[in-house]
């Protein structure tokens, strides 16, 4: 995926920018120096703002699920009823068929692991019981972890009413057990494939969509779960959202937890979910901006406005101008953004006209 060699907004500190060649309006000893002009003002001023100062970096991305993983066969088989791509499968609906069967998905964290049937105990029986009471076969059914004669009736009724021989048995292979409804992104066997066990048939993912970048490996820090960003969707719609973590790219099993050789995959979720991104074009490009750091409503300067200041204090200052008069006042500093950098002393307050160098 082609991504945006957007630089970095912020330049870091006012140190930084020193390094980086920026130039100050000049020194002094903060008692009140004169500027460049010969009556003491500086060449130009600029007006100390109370703004929002952000980092950040923006990159392409484009509309995914989250979650990706294959579906494999549990059994060896013919596949008879392809998965549909693009379309979500919810409790008690088919995946898609095998050996004219259909392989249903159910709700729930333990695998199917084995065959289930009369005598047997655990977690994937209680699992089941749950489902077949969900899905309106709880008549009679104590849902616990033993599989009894209560649960081989209730499992006959659903297998009637699935058109399937009534064995009261759920077999290997029957069922796919997900934590919630799916969504098919892909087809991975199609019609009349024959498939072995442990092969990919189809790939499913959450129905929760997500947009997915790629950083730099220099941009790890950007990357942490819970930073914040915005997405400019391609319908041009800004709607936030945050990291969620990283995933490998496709080609890798796109499992969690990854970063190919050439950047970071970032998975990113909407604030407002799936209404977040609804008729959105999956195929073309959003704009992801992703916030390191924010500060609030503070004081910020052109970069260029900031003295450093002689004497064995150091430090910066600003040179005020009022009037016909100017005066040297020391500041901390801050963060930089886009130019502009956060300060703070005594006195100083939005609105002041500092002395800056001319472009």
């Amino acid at each position: 995926m082609k991504r945006s060699t957007t630089a970095l907004l912020a330049l870091g500190t006012v140190t930084a920018a020193v390094a980086g060649g920026v130039l100050f309006l000049g020194a002094g000893d903060g008692t009140g120096s004169p500027g460049r002009g010969g009556d003491g003002l500086p060449p130009a001023t600029a007006t100390v703002v109370r703004t929002d100062l952000v980092l950040a970096r923006t990159v392409d991305g484009r509309i995914d699920f989250a979650q990706r993983r294959a579906v494999k066969a549990a059994v060896e088989g013919t596949v008879t009823v392809a998965a549909a791509e693009g379309r979500t499968v919810r409790r008690g609906e088919a995946l898609y068929e095998l050996n004219d069967k259909p392989v249903t998905l159910l709700y729930g964290p333990v695998p199917a692991f084995r065959e289930m049937k009369k005598g047997h105990r655990g977690s994937d029986v209680l699992q089941l019981e749950r489902n077949l009471r969900d899905l309106g076969y709880g008549a009679g059914l104590y849902v616990d972890t033993e599989y009894a004669e209560d649960t081989e009736s209730a499992v006959k009724r659903w297998q009637k009413h699935l058109n399937r021989e009534t064995t009261g048995r759920i077999g290997r292979g029957d069922v796919v057990f997900q934590p919630g409804e799916v969504k098919v992104v892909s087809a991975d066997a199609a019609l009349a494939d024959q498939v072995g066990p442990d092969a990919p048939v189809l790939t499913i993912a959450s129905t929760r969509p997500v947009v997915r970048a790629v950083l730099e490996q220099t941009d790890g820090a950007l990357t942490a779960r819970g930073t914040k960003v915005e997405v400019t969707l391609p319908s041009g719609k800004t709607v936030p959202g945050k990291v969620a973590g990283t995933v490998r790219p496709e080609g890798e099993d796109g499992a969690e937890g990854g970063g190919g050789q050439e950047g970071i995959t970032v998975e990113v979720v909407l604030d407002g979910g799936s209404r977040a991104a609804s008729g959105e074009d999956a195929e073309a490009a959003a704009s992801v901006t992703f916030v390191s750091e924010a500060r609030e409503g503070v004081l910020a300067v052109p970069v260029e406005a900031v003295v450093a200041l002689r004497g064995e204090n150091g430090g910066y200052g600003l040179q005020v101008v009022e009037g016909g008069t100017s005066e040297m006042i020391r500041v901390e500093t801050g963060m930089t953004a886009d130019g502009r950098i956060e300060v703070s002393g005594a006195g100083l307050r939005a609105g002041m006209k500092v002395g800056v160098a001319k472009p």
